[in-house]
């Protein structure tokens, strides 16, 4: 399950630090997902504490969704592909998330919320990411960003490349999401066969690219990484990225600034020390969340 190769790479175009395909797993109220991060082969990628991909037509793997469930201490976005999810918390938001949506909630303090599926039948297909707060915003007002797919900014910065920007900068756009704590860059890159793209990405900022379609080349030409669908490549450090793809693929290209302090992580709240996660397992028992 778990190919490793250590190397370096100065501030020019990154390599490939470490593959890894993600292990089966269930969620919610029976969620079947595949976990890419978060797993005893790759624990977390400092801010990114867990990445996970549902994709199932059968809606005996997804119908359940994710019932009325707290968080406190960090922030989830969930990305679709296709499908719709519903969701609503205890402070009174609602909405739809609908195929090229992207919702990227901060817990903060705490939040009870839910996601359900909107439909009966058909294929569901979506990512859900954790983001680590520093200690600083972990207890900060709980808020959402809701963007509808028509927000995304989409461009071809190459040819055979398409690109959805929703976080950061990438191709001369700039995602909707703002004001996150590690200044995030999340794109969505589909590559056409023979195609390749060479994005900036901040030096310093921790990065992972997760291939969800196809297959695709990570890094320069002469060290480049060959990645198939299913497959996670952490990144070394450098200030770009190459994407090459021989028969065609898309991937999610996601980075981050490290937080580097402690983390005290349970089910589901991530605070920074053990006492600080017992409070908030019992402030949520007596309902101050």
């Amino acid at each position: 399950m778990d190919e490793e190769t250590v190397v370096s790479a100065g501030s020019a175009g990154r390599l490939v630090a470490r593959q890894v395909r993600g292990l089966p797993a269930s969620d919610g109220a029976g969620v079947r997902l595949t976990r890419i991060i978060g797993t005893p082969y790759l624990d977390a990628v400092d801010p990114f504490l867990m990445l996970d991909e549902f994709r199932s037509d059968d809606p005996g793997d997804y119908i359940a969704g994710f019932p009325e469930h707290p968080h406190r201490g960090f922030e989830t976005v969930t990305y679709m592909l296709a499908g719709r999810m519903r969701h609503g918390d205890n402070q009174g938001n609602s909405g739809v998330l609908e195929p090229g949506g992207l919702q990227w909630m901060t817990a903060g303090r705490g939040i009870v919320h839910s996601e359900m599926p909107e439909q009966q039948d058909g294929l569901m297909w979506g990512f859900q990411l954790w983001v680590n707060l520093p200690a600083a915003r972990k207890m900060a007002a709980p808020r959402y960003q809701d963007v509808p797919p028509e927000a995304v900014p989409e461009r071809t910065p190459a040819q055979g490349v398409q690109v959805r920007v929703l976080a950061g900068d990438a191709a001369d756009a700039r995602g909707p999401v703002e004001g996150i704590a590690v200044a995030p860059l999340m794109v969505d890159v589909a590559l056409a066969a023979g195609a390749s793209w060479t994005l900036p990405v901040p030096a310093g900022h921790a990065g992972f690219v997760y291939v969800f379609e196809g297959d695709v080349h990570v890094g320069p030409a002469a060290r480049a990484a060959a990645l198939p669908r299913g497959e996670l490549a952490v990144l070394a450090d450098g200030d770009t990225l190459t994407l090459t793809a021989d028969g065609g693929g898309r991937c999610l290209v996601v980075a981050g600034r490290p937080i580097g302090e402690p983390v005290a992580r349970h089910g589901p709240f991530v605070m920074n020390t053990r006492e600080e996660l017992q409070q908030a397992f019992e402030d949520y028992r007596v309902g101050r969340f």
